[in-house]
């Protein structure tokens, strides 16, 4: 009489037989040129932690969420965070006059010179993606809701506060 598959799967996985499974999809294929000129991909931010923000120019959470971004920003790069801030649907020209009233300090990226906004279907904003270092998807936040769940969301990449 043979035993059940689900029984032989579960003293298998109990046992540690098999391995575990990881309940994160890997990060879709992805390239980012920020206004600075930097590029990158996944290759290039492999092993560091990041942070993608999708915002707007007109967007009031975003705007009231900027420092909060730029802050988590410096204080974790040290800890291999790249925060890159994805402007969504307007041009250069605009974004560039909207910094120059309310500059950033995080790499910015925009529409036309990334893949990014259409691979996660940004379309209400902000929104929030985690990547780990490995290259997978830790986490997503749709919508503003300040730096303390900002550093949750950044705990399930290994990055806590001190």
């Amino acid at each position: 009489m043979r035993a059940p598959v689900s029984i032989l799967a579960a003293v298998a996985v109990c046992c540690g037989a098999l391995p575990a499974i990881s309940s994160r999809e890997p990060a879709p294929r992805f390239h980012a040129k920020t206004l600075d000129g930097e590029v990158f991909t996944n290759e290039s931010l492999k092993g560091k932690v990041v942070l993608l923000q999708f915002w707007t120019t007109w967007c009031p959470y975003c705007k009231e969420e900027q420092a909060i971004v730029d802050t988590l920003a410096h204080d974790f790069a040290g800890r291999g965070l790249v925060v890159l801030a994805v402007n969504v649907g307007e041009s250069k020209k605009k974004v560039k006059q909207y910094l120059a009233d309310s500059p950033r300090t995080c790499k910015i990226v925009i529409t036309d010179d990334t893949n990014l906004a259409a691979m996660f279907a940004a379309k209400s904003y902000p929104i929030y993606v985690l990547i780990d270092r490995d290259g997978n998807i830790a986490g997503k936040q749709d919508g503003a809701a300040g730096e303390s769940a900002l550093r949750e969301l950044l705990a399930r990449a290994g990055l806590e506060s001190e």
